[in-house]
């Protein structure tokens, strides 16, 4: 009973979003409890408690968003007047992870399944208020009647997403950086000029650490380092489920369960799940929160924000007319997925970008690439879940290059990502003197 009982206490303490999914768990730890006094062993008996879990400090209870046909006025935040930048950071932050806490473990299967935010309350509710504090970091920009204020405003915001990396809060970081990047922001050139070197610094430092480029590895590599409290940026963790579901059969040899995939499904989506555990050291104001709450769920278009935009700084009539764009850091795309493309159109793809990687990389003209060279092309692309058999020891032969892209061409479809052609003509372009833009990702350059 003593072994049984610890073995007990770790699934609930580990996997407590199931007990609260399944009441029926609940049930039966009660029933096992009460064979456990039975049994004269009553010690044990706090080892199987599971009422702590619906106590818990972070409530998997969504919060109510305003209709969009509420007749109150809409109002920008007044918050942003009285709150230094670690203050905003920390009610931002209090906001966030209290939303991060709420998708269980159920969510993220049933995202792998459907590939989307449908019938997913919670993850969706995440993608909504990252993308609310987005459009809330522009209205305040806007908000400003003068060029010098809105600078501030601006530098203000910089300061707050400072904060917000020193906290290890990326998923918000991203949203005001893309708030910050948004066209509707940048194409205010009169407000640029009050905005001083050093905040353009950080803003392009911000910008590159959260580039897609090289699949985000520059946060990757950053976030890896951070112990302790942190916030990931979740679309970019849902597309790595995708991929290893997409990546990796759900069957071996034999009709088998590929265990394999199971594991590295487990492993990324348990990390998460980790992470809600840690909570953040915040003493956060609750009123404020409540106001902060109002404030991110407004109602505002596309074309309401540009017209604001172009009401503070009327555009150049030399100039070309400018494009509403999406900002360099998107949170939008985790809601859906491409449609898979022809299987002719890839196949002619596939084989382009195999007849480039060979006409550059095998230089002996031998039918193989080394393992070295085909890493390199790898490294650009966020496939290292195909596996391949080799059938020369550290060489990879043309036939297996070509099923190795054909498979990647299909996960980068479905992902929504940028064509794997236009991916492998930029890396053997980039042996032969290809430059990029500074602060420009691969897909813009392309």
């Amino acid at each position: 009973l003593f072994l049984l009982s610890i073995y007990f206490r770790y699934w609930i303490q580990e996997f407590w979003t199931m007990f609260r999914l399944h009441s029926s768990l609940s049930d039966s730890m009660e029933q096992f409890q009460d064979l456990v006094r039975d049994q004269g062993q009553e010690r044990l008996c706090p080892l199987l408690q599971t009422k702590w879990i619906n106590d818990r400090h972070w409530s998997q209870k969504p919060s109510q968003r305003i209709k969009a046909n509420s007749s109150k006025k809409r109002k920008v935040s007044l918050l942003f007047d009285h709150l230094e930048p670690i203050e905003l950071a920390e009610h931002l932050t209090y906001l966030e992870f209290k939303s991060f806490c709420r998708i269980s473990f159920a969510d993220y299967q049933n995202y792998i399944r459907s590939c989307c935010m449908k019938d997913n309350p919670m993850m969706e509710r995440s993608i909504t208020l990252c993308n609310g504090i987005s459009q809330w970091v522009q209205l305040m920009v806007l908000s400003r009647p003068t060029a010098q204020l809105r600078a501030e405003v601006f530098t203000k915001f910089i300061h707050v997403a400072q904060s917000l990396h020193l906290m290890h809060n990326f998923n918000t970081l991203m949203a005001v950086v893309g708030g910050l990047c948004h066209s509707s922001i940048s194409r205010l050139k009169e407000t640029s000029l009050h905005v001083s070197h050093e905040v353009t610094k950080v803003l392009n430092e911000m910008t590159d650490l959260l580039s897609s480029c090289r699949n985000y590895d520059n946060y990757r590599q950053v976030y890896s380092r951070c112990a302790g409290f942190k916030i990931p940026i979740l679309g970019v963790h849902l597309k790595d489920l995708i991929s290893v579901n997409e990546a990796m059969s759900d069957y071996v040899e034999d009709n088998k369960v590929n265990v394999q995939k199971l594991q590295a499904l487990y492993n990324h989506i348990n990390e998460l799940i980790q992470l809600q555990q840690i909570t953040p050291q915040l003493d956060a104001n609750k009123d404020l929160v409540h106001l902060l709450t109002l404030s991110l769920d407004l109602y505002y278009t596309d074309d309401e924000i540009y017209e604001l935009s172009y009401t503070r700084e009327p555009k150049n009539s030399k100039a070309p007319p400018a494009t509403p764009s999406r900002p360099p850091v998107v949170v939008e795309w985790a809601s859906g997925v491409a449609p898979k493309p022809d299987p002719k159109t890839i196949s002619k793809h596939v084989q382009r970008m195999v007849d480039s990687v060979f006409k550059n990389y095998d230089h002996d003209e031998n039918g193989y690439i080394s393992q070295g060279d085909f890493e390199k092309i790898a490294a650009s692309f966020p496939f290292s879940f195909c596996v391949m058999d080799k059938e020369k020891e550290g060489l990879i032969s043309r036939e297996e290059i070509t099923a190795y892209f054909m498979r990647a061409s299909v996960i980068c479809s479905k992902l929504g990502l940028v064509t794997l052609s236009s991916r492998v003509l930029l890396t053997t372009k980039q042996k032969h003197a290809f430059s990029v833009q500074p602060n420009m990702t691969i897909q813009e350059s392309i």
